[in-house]
């Protein structure tokens, strides 16, 4: 009998064996940059207005939270945790589906991992089998839900997050199939949240998505277990695409999430390509006469802000990231984005002399940059963000980034507890100040 594809799904999430070491190596640097990001984040406005419900709110004592002592319920620390990683926008991204893995299934595995007593490995393992079901069923959707307007870190995000949490509640395959098929009527997240504090809340509502799903079918709650691609399921009504054969491929054996894109810049990642380009350019603000980047016309709707006035709105801005790098502004910096920045009458003159133009000959990790120096040389680079990154040199920058968000000793301490079978309380502890 041939399985569905939500079958197909959730055999892989509660029953698939242990991934491959090299996949799980970089799932645990994600979850470094992941608690790096959140704590780094704790202070933004959208964290604090989330915080502060949950300790309004209170609740049964199961889960930390980023930027607070106690514990919280297991899907109140979800949401907060999910908000408040993204809330930089400076996580991990998977340009298989252009989503952000970590930000919506890391929340959601260690939450139940902490609720139930589970181990760091494991933990560790089921955010690494949820990251890559959020994947997988991002290229089910396909680009076309992207385009129209649906966020996926949040929608395939939410299966993915479920995937972990019902892993870690023990939920069989029946059983996780009706988390997914709950998930399908809960999954929510929208493109026009870009540029506001919606887009991290996006990511938390993910996370609690997946605790709440695992939670109830933990208890024997019935769902349609086809309810993603059934006749009026998520797919039908969320501009799916059905690429059932394209997610499927590989699965359990070949693991996608091993091709995640750290960030290295503190902005969206679709700007990270021409930032790259411009570093090996070197190029220098007054020596300027005018910048042309080419990108996918993808990024064109996302990232392409002319004139922020915000150090948020500057995060998706070609014109304004690319002047901040001619007038040394370091790009890696939290800081750096600010209405301070946007303000600099330096950066105001140079981002006119900026213009941004799509090229469908690239793909979405590409850019091309062409600068023109007022002696009239012609500097011209290109980049793409899948070009080959060992796990060393993944490793030592993802260590540099933690270490300069939250330090030296702490970075290391959180790399070394990641590194040993320990409770996943341990990780967790590290979330608070």
């Amino acid at each position: 009998m041939t399985r569905s594809f939500s079958q197909s799904l959730a055999e892989f999430a509660a029953a698939s064996g242990h991934p491959a070491e090299s996949a799980l190596t970089v799932a645990r640097l994600s979850a470094l940059d992941w608690l790096a990001v959140g704590r780094a984040g704790a202070p933004e406005p959208v964290s604090e207005m989330t915080r502060t419900m949950a300790l309004t709110e209170a609740g049964a004592e199961q889960a930390g939270i980023f930027g607070a002592a106690g514990r919280f319920p297991a899907r109140a620390a979800a949401l907060v945790n999910g908000t408040t990683s993204h809330a930089l926008d400076y996580d991990d991204t998977h340009f298989a589906h252009i989503g952000h893995p970590s930000v919506a299934v890391f929340p959601a595995a260690l939450a139940m991992a902490e609720l139930n007593g589970r181990s760091l490995p494991e933990t560790v393992e089921a955010a690494l089998i949820g990251m890559e079901m959020s994947i997988r069923v991002g290229l089910w959707l396909g680009r076309s839900h992207y385009q129209t307007g649906f966020h996926q870190t949040a929608t395939a995000g939410a299966f993915g997050a479920t995937a972990a949490a019902g892993r870690l509640a023990g939920l069989d395959a029946a059983a996780m199939q009706h988390a997914l098929g709950l998930a399908a009527t809960r999954a929510a997240g929208l493109k026009v949240e870009f540029g506001t504090m919606g887009k991290p809340y996006n990511a938390g509502i993910a996370a609690a998505t997946g605790v709440e799903a695992a939670l109830l079918c933990a208890k024997g709650f019935v769902a349609n277990p086809d309810a993603l691609e059934a006749p009026f399921g998520f797919g039908a009504t969320h501009h799916g695409a059905g690429n059932v054969e394209t997610a499927l491929a590989g699965l359990g054996d070949e693991w996608l999430f091993e091709t995640v894109s750290h960030k290295f810049h503190a902005c969206c990642h679709g700007l990270h390509a021409a930032l790259e380009a411009a570093r090996s350019l070197d190029i220098a603000g007054p020596e300027i006469a005018e910048i042309a980047v080419r990108t996918h016309p993808r990024w064109m709707s996302v990232c392409n802000q002319p004139s922020p006035t915000t150090g948020l709105g500057a995060k998706f801005s070609y014109r304004t990231v690319l002047a901040m790098t001619a007038l040394g502004y370091d790009t890696a910096q939290l800081d750096s984005y600010s209405e301070r920045t946007c303000a600099d009458p330096r950066l105001v003159e140079l981002r006119e002399k900026v213009a941004v133009r799509e090229d469908d000959g690239l793909s979405e990790t590409q850019a091309h940059l062409s600068v023109l120096r007022r002696d009239g040389v012609r500097l011209e680079a290109e980049h793409d963000l899948l070009a080959p990154l060992s796990i060393s040199e993944r490793e030592t920058r993802i260590r540099q980034k933690a270490a300069a968000l939250i330090g030296p000793d702490t970075a290391a301490t959180c790399w070394n507890i990641l590194n040993n079978d320990v409770p996943a309380g341990e990780f967790a502890a590290l979330l608070r100040p």
